[in-house]
C-alpha cells in the first residue's frame, strides 16, 4: 500500500456523518461517529438503555460499518464499547446531530457517552472525484480493473 491506510481512515472518518453500529449481535442502528485518532477511539452519543449503551455497559464487542461516498471511506470496524461518564468530553463532542435526539439537549438525563475502541478494520479509501471517474472510464475501455483507491486490513 502506498498510503498509510490507518491515517487515511482517521482523516476521512472526520467527514462521515453516519454509519451503522451493531452492538453485541443486535441489529445495526445508524449512529453519528466522532473519530479521535489521538485516543484511537470513535465516540458516540447515545441514549441510556439503547443497544449501544447496553453493549457498552457489558463491555461488549461491536462493529461499525461505514459506506460514505462523500467522505470517500468504506470500512468494517471491529472493537469494544465502553460507557464513559466524562462531562468535559461530552461537552467537547456535543453537537447539533446529538441535540436533535434529546428533548432537554445536553442536560437530558438520557444522554450517554459511549467509547468504541477499534481493534481492527477492513478499509477501502479513495480520493473520489475526477480520478475515480477516469479509472472507471479507463477500465471500461481496457477491461482492466479500476484503481480507485487503497484497500486493506488495519490493526489499531
Amino acid at each position: 500500500m502506498s498510503k498509510d491506510l490507518k491515517a487515511e481512515f482517521w482523516s476521512q472518518l472526520k467527514d462521515v456523518r453516519a454509519g451503522l453500529l451493531a452492538a453485541d449481535g443486535e441489529r445495526p442502528v445508524p449512529m453519528s461517529p466522532q473519530g479521535d485518532a489521538e485516543e484511537k477511539a470513535i465516540w458516540f452519543i447515545t441514549a441510556k438503555g439503547s443497544a449501544a449503551d447496553r453493549a457498552a455497559v457489558s463491555g461488549g464487542e461491536a462493529s461499525f460499518h461505514v459506506a460514505d461516498s462523500k467522505a470517500h471511506l468504506y470500512a468494517n470496524v471491529f472493537g469494544k464499547l465502553a460507557v464513559v461518564n466524562d462531562s468535559d468530553k461530552l461537552d467537547e463532542l456535543w453537537n447539533a446531530f446529538a441535540a436533535a435526539w434529546f428533548e432537554d439537549g445536553r442536560d437530558d438525563s438520557a444522554v450517554q457517552l459511549v467509547k468504541f475502541t477499534p481493534h481492527e478494520a477492513e478499509v477501502w479509501s479513495g480520493d473520489g472525484g475526477a480520478s475515480f471517474l477516469y479509472e472507471i472510464a479507463k477500465a471500461n475501455l481496457t477491461g482492466d480493473t479500476p484503481d480507485v483507491g487503497e484497500h486493506g486490513r488495519v490493526v489499531f
